[in-house]
Order: structure tokens, then sequence, then C-alpha cells
């Protein structure tokens, strides 16, 4: 994976933001139109909150995998962008974007990198995210010892006694995986009633009903035990102040992501919500040669799905290629007529 020097100055036709599987996959499809590409992102390795959040989490609606790690579909993407050798900026962020003197976009990153291009397509997900943090006493000593807000390889977890506060998809899949491994896993709601796939909240109760799976309802957390960051027991109460104590090597807790636009929403684009609009047909923000795709791109009843980012990185794709070579006309080849060239040789 080509990667780029800190405190450089570049030149490039299509400029990404974000190396999520949508921004991924817009570096293939300007690759398939003959434009290289420079990626930047704030993580250190490619794939946004599919490597940062649930690799080993399984997703079912990408077309032709029934079921495919979060992790296996950043690997596959890298291997499909691959043969265009972009260049990635990773562990830094697009603080500034203006306009170029002589048409474009100039980019420059955290790092003092300057990237210059002729367009520039924004995949930044829901923008800078970051955990909802339970409000207990105490509970910065034990972060990123015994807990934690994701998940990166369950075999962390085998033997241990596991508690999961949440009641939404990530509480309950994360429950279901982990009775496979642990110890012993109980999940905290406030509620009995959970918000996640009803197929998935079915077969959480059908493993509670087995004694696989410990439901702790109606609770919610209230207070940590344990000494020099290693728990050992994770206090919880009713809304009537009943409490229980229950022993525990890890506290997992799933109350979503916070996000904001961070610098996007200084390089004067229109934004509402969070996100950024863009047009229909072309993805286009309301600044030229700057394209919005995936969750941070907003559209009338879009569905917030990885196939539709994947829809917007060629819309904005081909949208860019005038961008690239104005005055030309493009002659578009289905992949299955062009082909896909080979991958580059390692130096």
């Amino acid at each position: 994976m080509p990667s780029a020097a800190s405190h450089q100055e570049y030149q490039t036709n299509v400029a990404i933001i974000g190396a999520g599987p949508v921004g991924l996959f817009a570096v293939f499809q300007c690759g398939m139109l003959g434009m290289k590409c420079h990626v930047v992102d704030a993580m250190a390795e490619i794939g946004g909150q599919c490597t940062a959040l649930y690799p080993e989490k399984p997703l079912y609606d990408i077309p032709c995998h029934p079921e495919i790690s979060a992790g296996d579909l950043i690997t596959a993407l890298e291997r499909q962008a691959a043969p265009f050798a972009p260049v990635y900026h990773l562990g830094q962020t697009v603080e500034t974007l203006e306009p170029a003197t002589d048409g474009g976009s100039v980019l420059g990153t955290s790092t003092g990198t300057r990237i210059t291009a002729c367009a520039v397509i924004i995949a930044a997900g829901g923008g800078a995210f970051g955990p909802n943090r339970p409000l207990l006493p105490g509970i910065e000593s034990y972060e990123g010892k015994s807990i934690f807000y994701l998940v990166k390889r369950r075999a962390d977890f085998a033997g241990k006694r596991v508690v999961i506060a949440g009641g939404g998809d990530s509480a309950v899949d994360w429950a279901l995986s982990l009775a496979e491994v642990a110890a012993h896993v109980m999940v905290v709601h406030r509620r009995p009633k959970f918000r996640a796939a009803p197929e998935s909240a079915a077969r959480l109760q059908e493993m509670a009903e087995k004694g696989e799976i410990e439901l702790v309802v109606p609770y919610q957390l209230s207070g940590l035990e344990g000494e020099s960051g290693v728990l050992s027991a994770v206090m919880v109460a009713t809304l009537d102040g009943e409490e229980r104590l229950l022993e525990a090597d890890t506290l997992l807790p799933f109350y979503g992501l916070s996000s904001s636009l961070g610098p996007i929403a200084d390089w004067g684009l229109e934004a509402e919500g969070g996100a950024i609009p863009v047009a229909a047909d072309t993805c286009q923000t309301s600044r030229p040669g700057i394209f919005a795709v995936g969750d941070v791109a907003a559209l009338p009843g879009k569905l917030k799905l990885i196939l539709t980012g994947f829809a917007e990185a060629a819309n904005a794709a081909h949208a860019a290629w005038p961008l690239v070579h104005p005055g030309e006309e493009l002659h578009f080849q289905y992949s299955t007529t062009q082909g896909v060239p080979d991958a580059p040789k390692k130096n």
C-alpha cells in the first residue's frame, strides 16, 4: 500500500478524504476512468469504522457476499483499488480546503502536507466520531484495560466475564458473538425491549432462555469496582434504586457514537444536521468540484448503507472526470470490456 511522507506537496487528479469502504471504492471508480488518487484519513490504517469499531462483525447486505466480516470487506476493497496505485496519507486530518490558483482545490493536512487536486471527493462517513461514554466515576482509569468501546478481536474476550451495556444492534450483535467464546455474557439494558434487528433480538431472547446469555433488565450502569484499571465488578441499578453487583472482567458500553463534521464545517460547504447536501445525480456539494459520498452526504430519503455509498462513489467519479480532462469526451466502457490493469509491482 503506497504511503506518503508528511510535510510534502503533491499534485493529483482526485483527492479523497476518508479511507473507509466508500472512499476505497471511490479510488477504484476513479481508477477505472484513468484518474489518479491521493487518499487522506485521520486513522493510522485504512478501513474507517469497519476497521476501528467492528472488524470481526459480519455484514449481510454487501452484494455477492451472503456474509462477510467488516475487516475482510476492507481487505477486498484495498485489493480492488491496488491496481490504480493510490497514495495514502494516514494519521492526519484535512484541516483546510481552499481553491487553487489555476483551478481545483488545495488540501492542507494536520501534518503540513499539501495536496493539489482537480476534484475532491469527501467520503468521511459521519465525520469525526467517538463513543458516547457512560457517566461513571473513575471510568477513565479502566478505559483501554477493562472497558472498551469496540471489539477488534473476539479472542481477546475468551474465558472472560463480559458485561455489555446497550440495547441497539452493536450490543445485541456482540452479545450473540461473544457468547461463543466468553465465560459469561451479561447484557444490561434499561428496558426488556431491544432496538436491534428483529431476528437478532429474537435470537438474543432465545439464548437468554437457554441460559447462554444473561439479560440484566431493566437496569442501568451505576458504578464500577476494581483497582489499577482492572475491573472486578459492575454495579447496576433500576430507576427505583434497586442495585445489583455483576462480577465482571470486562465492560463493553455500546451507546452509539457522537460525531461532528469537524474541520469540514469550516470549508464553506452547505451543511445540515451534521451532513452535507449534494446533488442527486452527481453528488456535488455547494462548491463546484467538491463532491460528498457515503454517510456524510445528505439526500432526501437516502438509506445510509454501504452499498448506497458505493453507488454515490461511482456517480461522483464520473462527475469529476470532466474536471480532470476538460474539453475531452468520456468514452465509458464497462469493466467487462476494458478490464482492470495489473497491480503495480512492489519496489
